[in-house]
């Protein structure tokens, strides 16, 4: 079975909008591993708009599941990682000013940077995975950094797919069957979705982990929080 972890930022983005501690972030993470996700993820940016730095801290003492931080390796970044020592590290190049994640790595022209900080991971037994797009170049160039995994960027898959495109599956599933035989593992996410979620995860042979948040998160306003995690759960079932 597919793992399913919850981006928790737009929980935070809401208490943010309040200036106090509701919902309280920590209470939401608990809630969503008692209802059967297996990881929370958490994507701080420089400014701190949604997920705060200490929020990571605090995550940490209380995650029981997998604890995947998303984010830019920039020397803070860096830091709070090794400080955390969360189960994933997932390294996404994302601008300071990105509203959302937009592109993956190009593992080739940043190799020798990506290699030193993942190193600086692995050393200290924190599993490290690197955001790229479906590009077959792009997964061989994961394999010569040292990376465990890649997290594929799923954003065209899913604006094809909603346009009535199930043919933009096809990249994906040969990044895929790439990574297996390279024996890195593989995840994906960005605009994952109820619609999209049981189709992709069909198509993609030994997908470990989708991480959803933006989707998952407006659908539990309609549907309930509880009902949305186990309508995922049974979704990514084999």
């Amino acid at each position: 079975m597919t793992k399913l972890s919850v981006n928790i930022n737009k929980i935070a983005t809401l208490r943010n909008s309040r200036g106090g501690n509701t919902p309280n972030l920590l209470h939401v993470a608990s809630d969503i591993e008692r209802f059967g996700a297996e990881g929370i993820t958490i994507h701080p940016r420089p400014d701190e708009r949604h997920i705060r730095y200490q929020d990571a801290r605090d995550l940490s003492e209380i995650v029981t599941t997998e604890f995947n931080i998303e984010g830019n390796p920039n020397d803070k970044f860096i830091q709070l990682v090794l400080e955390t020592n969360p189960t994933q590290v997932t390294l996404v190049p994302d601008a300071v000013n990105a509203i959302t994640s937009n592109a993956g790595w190009d593992t080739i022209k940043h190799h020798d940077f990506l290699t030193d900080v993942i190193a600086e991971f692995k050393r200290n037994n924190i599993r490290t995975s690197v955001f790229v797009n479906p590009s077959l170049k792009m997964i061989e160039g994961a394999k010569k950094i040292n990376a465990d995994r890649i997290e594929l960027y799923t954003e065209e898959f899913a604006d094809q797919f909603t346009k009535g495109n199930p043919k933009a599956i096809k990249p994906y599933t040969e990044c895929a069957i790439l990574a297996n035989d390279l024996n890195i593992g593989v995840n994906a996410g960005h605009d994952l979705s109820l619609d999209n979620i049981k189709f992709f995860k069909e198509n993609i042979p030994g997908l470990l982990e989708v991480s959803i948040g933006h989707a998952l998160i407006s659908e539990s306003i309609y549907l309930g929080i509880e009902n949305v995690i186990n309508m995922y759960l049974n979704k990514l079932k084999n």
